[in-house]
C-alpha cells in the first residue's frame, strides 16, 4: 500500500513544479505573508518579538489559496478523463486520495517553510520564545491539512474547478467563522442549549488555531485538526468510489 501511495505522490507533487501554477502560488502566498506581517499585522507597531502578526492571518490567507490548489485535485482528473485511467490502475481509492492529499499537503509545507525569512527577522530584531513559534508553525501545517481534505473532497463532487473552488471557500469560511461572537449570539437568540453552542464554537479554526498560538498544545486542538482530515478524507474515498463503481 505505501509504494502506491508513494508512486502516486511523487506522481502528484512532481506534477506540480512542472507547471507555473505552484511558482506562482509559492510567490502570491510569501508576498501576501509579508504583506500581512509587515503591513497590515503592525507587526513593527506591536513592539513585541513574536510571530503573531503573522501567524493571525493564516487561515484567511488559506481560505482562498488552498481552494486554488484543492480545486485541482480531482476536478481536473474528471474534466481531462484522466480519472478513468488513473481507476484502471493497480490501486485501491483509498491509495489514490491519500498519494494525491499528501503530495498537496507537502507542497503547502514548502511553501510555509520559505517564510523562514520572516523567523529569522524576529529572531534579529529580538529574543522571541522559539518553542511558541515553532508549535504555532506545526498548528499553521495542521489547519492547512483541514482546509486542503475539504477542498479534496469537495474537488471529487465536481468536474468544474471554479465551483470546486467557490463552493471549497464557502465551507472553509463557515468553519472559520462558527466560533465569531456573532454567530455564536446568532444561535443563543434561536434559543439553542448551550452544549450546542459550545459545540459550534469548537468547531471553528479560529478558536482551536488561536488556542494554539498562545502557546498552549491541547489534546482536543491536535484531535480536532486531525478529525476533520480524516472525515473529509473519508467523504473524498467515498465520493470516489461511488464514481468508480
Amino acid at each position: 500500500m505505501c509504494k502506491n501511495i508513494s508512486a502516486i505522490f511523487k506522481r502528484e507533487l512532481t506534477g506540480y513544479f512542472e507547471t507555473p501554477v505552484a511558482y506562482v502560488f509559492m510567490v502570491v502566498f510569501l508576498m501576501l505573508s509579508g504583506i500581512f506581517t509587515f503591513y497590515i499585522g503592525g507587526f513593527y507597531e506591536m513592539r513585541s518579538a513574536d510571530l503573531t502578526a503573522f501567524f493571525n492571518w493564516h487561515p484567511w490567507l488559506y481560505l482562498f489559496l488552498i481552494p486554488a490548489i484543492s480545486m485541482r485535485l480531482w476536478s481536473e482528473e474528471r474534466r481531462n478523463g484522466t480519472i478513468e485511467l488513473l481507476m484502471t490502475l493497480p490501486i485501491t481509492t483509498f491509495e489514490a486520495v491519500m498519494g494525491k492529499f499528501l503530495a498537496a499537503w507537502c507542497f503547502i509545507v514548502i511553501s510555509l517553510f520559505l517564510t523562514f525569512p520572516i523567523w529569522l527577522t524576529v529572531n534579529y530584531l529580538g529574543d522571541p520564545d522559539n518553542g511558541v513559534i515553532l508549535l504555532s508553525y506545526v498548528a499553521s501545517i495542521l489547519m492547512g491539512g483541514a482546509f486542503l481534505s475539504i477542498g479534496a473532497g469537495v474537488s471529487a463532487l465536481t468536474a468544474n474547478q471554479v465551483v470546486s473552488f467557490v463552493i471549497s471557500v464557502m465551507v472553509c469560511f463557515l468553519f472559520i467563522v462558527s466560533g465569531f461572537p456573532m454567530v455564536l449570539d446568532f444561535f443563543s437568540s434561536m434559543g439553542l442549549p448551550q452544549s450546542i453552542i459550545d459545540t459550534v464554537s469548537s468547531l471553528s479554526f479560529m478558536t482551536n488555531f488561536g488556542e494554539i498560538l498562545k502557546g498552549v498544545l491541547s489534546l482536543k486542538n491536535i484531535i480536532f485538526f486531525v478529525s476533520m482530515i480524516v472525515l473529509w478524507l473519508f467523504v473524498n474515498v467515498v465520493t470516489v468510489e461511488n464514481r468508480r463503481a
